[in-house]
């Protein structure tokens, strides 16, 4: 016998489909369960199959009961419907908005940072380094400040970043540093800005010593052509081309590009020089960003900190001493 024959009362052996077939010609109620139960709907589809008319168990009515519930307190207690085509809403009898739970919120993360932004504002990057509890506190905070001002030129974590003419900003993340690693350098860099500028030599030089030029740069021993001195490089870079941190004249030593580095990218740097206002410069400006008005004191402190920390900062007086000379400005 199949599954969906009938094995009870008059109709046994008949599927459920001839039962209400038969049912229907004045025999038996189709809706009633061809097993002698429960009444269906009277809905068959798929030829045998039909609903029953059982009511839900309570528990999942009481669930429906406490869902309603629960709709009509939470429309009541928190802002809902709007009230007037000028904006108007029923505010809640609770009294809660967003920006009330976001300021409770922002309260509790400024009780938390309160003593470390009190404690930093009178005090040197240096003497930040000095504490490691603060120290941890403007790594962490710095992230942010540095991801929202930084980021977008010199990458997350200080990678750098390229266009089509090469490095667009410096890494900050290795210790090659054009105007100083130390943390007074960058806090100096990031309060002030850096514009360097190196004139453009393409009326200056001939094809061929323009060719002498970057291929000797472009293996590291820039002074290797009396045309390093001849054309006043060393004026800048120094009679051994390591460059002059004071200025932010690269160092030609090391192999290490703020542009491009192949020959062919040399040759296009001494041509047309950086910031010269040639046409065809490279630019290459960090904003001032105490003058910006962007960043606060407090702020400027944070992002040369954290840029230090990157690993790539130069050590500067020794901590005893940094924390010394805190102590002591502070005391006055």
């Amino acid at each position: 016998m199949s599954e969906d024959q009938n094995p009870s009362g008059g109709g046994q052996g008949q599927t459920r489909a001839q039962h209400i077939r038969s049912a229907e010609s004045g025999n038996r109620n189709p809706n009633q369960n061809p097993d002698g139960g429960v009444t269906t709907t009277g809905h068959v589809w798929d030829d045998d199959l039909a609903d029953f008319t059982n009511q839900p168990p309570k528990w999942w009515m009481l669930g429906l009961a406490a869902s309603a519930l629960f709709v009509v307190v939470y429309w009541l207690y928190y802002p809902s419907v709007p009230i007037s085509s000028t904006g108007g809403f029923f505010k809640g009898i609770g009294g809660w908005t967003a920006i009330g739970e976001m300021e409770a919120d922002k309260g509790e993360v400024d009780a938390v940072r309160g003593k470390f932004e009190a404690k930093l504002k009178g005090m040197t990057p240096a003497a930040i380094l000095a504490d490691s509890e603060l120290t941890e506190y403007v790594t962490r905070s710095g992230k942010v400040l540095f991801g929202d001002n930084c980021a977008a030129c010199h990458g997350q974590n200080g990678i750098g970043t390229h266009d089509k003419l090469g490095l667009f900003a410096p890494i900050l993340n290795d210790d090659d540093w054009l105007y100083g690693g130390k943390i007074d350098d960058i806090h100096t860099s990031i309060e002030g800005g850096r514009q360097g500028m190196m004139m453009a030599h393409k009326d200056m030089l001939s094809a061929t010593e323009l060719d002498t030029l970057a291929n000797a740069v472009a293996q590291g021993q820039p002074a290797s052509t009396p045309l390093f001195a001849e054309k006043g490089c060393t004026a800048c870079h120094g009679e051994d081309g390591k460059g002059n941190q004071a200025m932010g004249s690269a160092n030609l030593t090391d192999k290490i590009w703020r542009f491009d580095g192949s020959v062919e990218g040399i040759k296009y740097t001494i041509a047309y020089g950086v910031n010269s206002g040639h046409p065809k410069t490279r630019g290459a400006v960090m904003p001032n960003f105490k003058e910006a008005g962007k960043l606060s004191d407090a702020e400027i402190k944070k992002l040369a900190v954290y840029v230090y920390k990157f690993g790539g900062g130069q050590a500067d007086v020794p901590v005893e001493a940094a924390t010394t000379a805190s102590d002591a400005k502070m005391a006055k």
